[in-house]
């Protein structure tokens, strides 16, 4: 069963303005709303002055790595743990050219194991390998030596001879001392 509503035409009239405020009410809204105006202003300021002070500190770069020319005596040292790697290499001793690459070696991409991988199969590939290293430079930074060389490796392939493995100029390789000596530690990206 419905039921009949009754509705009056002025409760669908729209109004035309809202009821008058009284001026004390309006002068105390006024107040408040100033106040809370202020307030927030003071928040807003704060919340931008705090978060632009942890994003400067998010976006400062550290600090670059000081480079300082490494002591002869380092040099030297170095200059010797390369040679001994050389020779290792050119007499195909794995052990004894991976004996200068730490364990924790890892260098655009490359690790340890990865180069071990690369060694074989260059081991396989040519019949002989010959390497020839220079060392350019070597700087100290944060602890570690930038060893800077220069060099070439060549291959004996059969039928074909001595080919070109691999050629370089002024690329560095980091090392560190560690209870072994001098390792390649790379750039550890």
């Amino acid at each position: 069963m419905q039921q009949a509503i009754h509705v009056d035409a002025d409760q669908l009239a729209p109004r035309s303005r809202p009821p008058p405020v009284k001026a004390e009410h309006s002068r105390a809204y006024d107040r408040v709303m100033a106040s809370f105006r202020r307030r927030l202003a003071g928040l807003l300021a704060l919340t931008c002055c705090l978060g632009a002070a942890s994003l400067a500190r998010a976006v400062q770069a550290p600090p670059a790595p000081v480079a300082t020319p490494a002591p002869s005596q380092v040099v030297t040292e170095l200059q010797s743990a390369i040679e001994r790697a050389r020779q290792r290499f050119e007499a195909r001793d794995l052990a004894g050219v991976l004996a200068a690459v730490s364990e924790r070696y890892r260098s655009s991409g490359m690790t340890k194991a990865a180069l071990r991988e690369q060694l074989l199969a260059m081991f396989a590939l040519y019949q002989e390998l010959r390497a020839r290293v220079a060392v350019e430079r070597v700087e100290m930074v944060d602890g570690g030596a930038w060893v800077y060389t220069s060099g070439e490796v060549t291959g004996r392939l059969p039928l074909m001879g001595w080919v070109t493995v691999l050629a370089w100029q002024g690329e560095p390789e980091v090392a560190r001392r560690e209870a072994a000596g001098w390792r390649l530690i790379g750039f550890q990206d």
